[in-house]
């Protein structure tokens, strides 16, 4: 049997497969190229209706989880995605919430108990690329890093992956994109200077920008969570810009590869079964 090209994206909660990892997701489903999406929480510890935050009366996690999973399964479908697998595992919070503490919090689950489930994923479906986050979670959040350290470990015990990358922002194009919008009378905050990826570290550079408008739908699908999407609030052509592009780190590749790529399959659409 012919082998089948496949992508999985293994993310720490509904919404997050979309800015990073969106546009591959629909450029590659639409190619006929298989496409998972690995979601490791449920989203507990986001706003409930109304905005309400984590903590305060009328926050009900329950009721939470069960709008972010309907939303992850509307942008699921607008993104083109295959087959989406729930891990399940509680949200963590962000740095410093109360959540961070709950020893069922995803962050707490030890490595190994959570990569064995994920390792059993890639034994299924056998992807040649998989993408995550790096090291630190592209900015720290807790749940981020622990999808980082199983995704790690899951690729080194099942040897499956071709070819492994963290999804990275260039930190050239979003410094543009903020000086862009102070030009036109924006108030910004001003960007750490360690904010994003340096675009030396910068592998691969994929064109998604046919897919920029699905990718906005697929972000309004997480209605629930749209105080929090500040990209939503940015005018049309700036989110054109802003969405039309991914940018990722390959952090290991088996098989022969351009040093700078502009697809995540390189080198690997005319190998035989790997």
């Amino acid at each position: 049997m012919d082998r089948e090209l496949t992508l999985m994206a293994v993310h720490a909660h509904p919404d997050d497969e979309v800015l990073g990892t969106g546009g591959v997701l629909a450029r590659y489903a639409e190619e006929g190229i298989r496409t998972v999406l690995v979601t490791c929480t449920n989203g507990e510890q986001g706003d409930g209706p109304g905005g309400v935050k984590p903590g305060d009366d009328g926050h009900d996690a329950a009721d939470v989880r069960e709008r972010r999973l309907a939303e992850l399964r509307e942008s699921a479908d607008l993104l083109g995605i295959d087959h989406v697998e729930l891990l399940g595992y509680q949200d963590s919070g962000m740095v410093g919430w109360d959540a961070n503490g709950h020893k069922e919090a995803f962050a707490n689950v030890p490595v190994d108990v959570a990569a064995a489930r994920l390792a059993v994923l890639m034994e299924r479906y056998r992807p040649q690329v998989v993408v995550t986050y790096d090291e630190n979670g592209g900015y720290g959040h807790p749940d981020h890093i622990q999808a980082h350290r199983i995704a790690v470990a899951a690729a080194r015990t099942s040897g499956i992956p071709a070819k492994f990358y963290y999804t990275a922002v260039s930190r050239a194009r979003i410094g543009e994109l903020f000086a862009y919008m102070r030009e036109t009378g924006a108030e910004m905050d001003e960007l750490p200077e360690d904010f994003g990826t340096p675009d030396e570290l910068i592998t691969t550079q994929v064109d998604v920008s046919p897919y920029a408008r699905r990718k906005r739908k697929a972000l309004e699908a997480h209605a629930s969570q749209g105080e929090n999407i500040f990209l939503l609030r940015l005018p049309d052509e700036i989110q054109d810009q802003v969405f039309g592009h991914e940018s990722f780190v390959r952090h290991f590749s088996t098989v022969p590869a351009p040093e700078a790529e502009d697809d995540l399959f390189a080198g690997l659409r005319t190998l035989p079964d790997l």
